[in-house]
Order: C-alpha cells, then sequence, then structure tokens
C-alpha cells in the first residue's frame, strides 16, 4: 500500500460544539489518528469545528488534504447534520460504505446500528470525504474499511479514460 503519497493524507475533522469549546475531551479524534497511523495511513492533521453547516462547508473547501474524515454528526437527532451537509455538497456518494459499516456494527451492538448514517463520498473536486459516529468502536470499523479501499478509492476518483486496473 503506497500511503505516504501526499494525496492519500487524511485529514481528521472533529464535530463538535462541547469539544471545541473545552467543554468536552476529544478521545475519539485522537483514536483515529492512532488507527490511522496503526494502518499505514498517512495523516496530516486534525482540527475541531463547531456542529453547524457553515464549519463544515468552509473545512471541506478550504482542506488541502486529499481525504476528510469527519467524526460525528451521524445519527438522527436534529443537531446531527455532517452527513447532510457532506451529501448535499458530494459529487458522488458510494453506498456501500454507509452499508458494510452498518452490517459490521450490527454484528458488535446489535439493532442500533441502523442509526447510524455512516457515509463515504466524492466531492467535486476529487476530494474523498468519509463521515463516521463519535464513538471508538465506529471509528475503528470506518477506519478499518477506509484502509482496506483507500489506494483503489484515490485510483478510481483519479481515472478519466484508462481502463480499469484489475486488483
Amino acid at each position: 500500500m503506497s500511503t505516504e503519497k501526499a494525496e492519500n493524507c487524511v485529514r481528521i475533522i472533529v464535530v463538535s460544539d462541547r469539544i471545541r469549546e473545552g467543554l468536552d475531551v476529544d478521545t475519539s479524534g485522537e483514536f483515529a489518528l492512532e488507527k490511522l497511523r496503526g494502518k499505514g495511513l498517512s495523516v496530516c492533521g486534525k482540527t475541531i469545528i463547531g456542529n453547524n453547516y457553515r464549519d463544515i462547508v468552509k473545512t471541506m473547501r478550504e482542506s488541502r488534504e486529499r481525504i476528510l474524515l469527519f467524526i460525528g454528526g451521524t445519527g438522527v437527532s436534529p443537531r446531527d447534520i455532517t452527513v447532510d451537509v457532506v451529501e448535499n455538497t458530494a459529487w458522488r456518494c458510494l453506498p456501500g460504505f454507509g452499508e458494510l459499516f452498518r452490517y459490521i456494527s450490527y454484528q458488535q451492538i446489535g439493532i442500533r446500528a441502523i442509526l447510524s448514517r455512516s457515509t463515504l463520498c466524492v466531492l467535486h473536486d476529487g476530494k474523498i470525504v468519509v463521515v463516521l459516529p463519535g464513538s471508538p468502536g465506529a471509528v475503528s470499523i470506518g477506519v478499518e474499511i477506509l484502509s482496506q479501499i483507500v489506494d483503489h478509492l484515490v485510483e478510481e476518483v483519479d481515472r478519466f479514460e484508462s481502463p480499469h486496473r484489475q486488483p
């Protein structure tokens, strides 16, 4: 896996008003950092933003990294908007990521897994955006899935006219 390439560099973005305001400690973002590096992925940094439309869109637009890993905002409460913002600005979303995420989650936590809207989308500029729930268990599942597909995903997003490369 050639994950040291800059285009595969991951930016972790924790979406939480409480963490941004210093009222909670960021455990999932730090856990994601460890898990990503443990899987051989290059992490370019971590950002903590507020749980609002403007901060989420601004982060997607201004980030230079190829892969953006958002943590938080995947549930069903009115404040869980990360998935909505990402999907509404995306060029294409890949439902298989969320489906596999929920299947593995179901095996671990049961029926509550269906309450997660975890997703993977590609933006118009070729950035890859993954949105995961804020629990360490969810981060672990999402990083495991991402680590297995990231190189092929980047290759496919960048391929316009060349034939498919066989794995």
